[in-house]
């Protein structure tokens, strides 16, 4: 049995990304993935260049932001922002508001925050739609170079009972997001009935491994992965979410 091995390399060279910018040419450019690989971009990088930043002081807070921002110790306008970008509330604490995202991730402020922006006052949104954000980028990556790495969008998140954030894949194209091992035997023989591996999240998570937050470095490529990567751009990391019926803590 051949026991795979990964390798990971920081994306190194991308200049400062700007509204507008086609991410694909430039990680084709600078990191020369191959098809067989897995690309990992930050979700910032992805937001400035979708036009997802805000300035904060552009933004008028409604009555009900201004509740929240009383009950949180958040600023009203940074509330009224994460209120747009949310379905529901699912916790709001004195230092804590935690949402389900328009785009359905469950996670603090709807994934807004102004860490890695030039200037004061400005913040991120998350991609309206990471999945989406990551065939395009692929097919940036392909019609620049002929190959079809995955792509994978990453953000850092908190964990339920853990402490420190761990990153997630928001979106993904070209990758199993999962790898099913229900009903597959163990090393033993034993049947498996409900290991399913988060392949798009551990991915993420070993990118973040070699690119520190002071270090500009906005991703990484990974090698070994390639019996994850799919010739079509596959379900993304939707398929990920747990559906309402099973989540037993909210």
């Amino acid at each position: 049995m051949t026991i795979p091995e990964l390798r990971v390399r920081p994306l190194v060279g991308l200049p400062e990304v700007r509204d507008g910018a086609r991410i694909g040419e430039l990680v084709a450019a600078t990191g020369r993935p191959g098809g067989d690989e897995v690309v990992v971009i930050s979700q910032k990088i992805v937001s400035k260049a979708e036009g997802r930043l805000r300035r904060l002081e552009g933004v008028t807070p409604s009555g009900r932001a201004r509740k929240l921002a009383e009950a949180t110790g958040k600023d009203p306008a940074l509330v009224e922002l994460v209120l747009a970008e949310s379905r529901s509330v699912v916790r709001a604490e004195p230092g804590v508001l935690i949402t389900e995202t328009n785009d359905g991730w469950v996670c603090a402020n709807a994934g807004i925050d102004s860490s890695n922006l030039p200037g004061e006052g400005w913040v991120a949104l998350l991609p309206e739609d990471a999945d989406a954000s990551a065939r395009r980028i692929r097919a940036e990556v392909r019609d620049a170079s002929d190959a079809s790495p995955a792509v994978v969008i990453a953000d850092s998140f908190g964990r339920p009972w853990r402490l420190g954030q761990a990153e997630v894949a928001l979106g993904c194209a070209g990758l199993a997001p999962l790898d099913d091992w229900r009903g597959r035997p163990d090393a033993h023989g034993r049947t498996l009935a409900g290991t399913r591996i988060a392949v798009a999240d551990q991915a993420a998570a070993a990118a973040d491994l070699v690119r520190d937050k002071d270090s500009a470095v906005p991703g990484a490529i990974l090698s070994g992965l390639g019996r994850f990567v799919t010739d079509d751009d596959g379900p993304g990391s939707k398929a990920q979410q747990r559906p309402a019926d099973q989540d037993l803590f909210r």
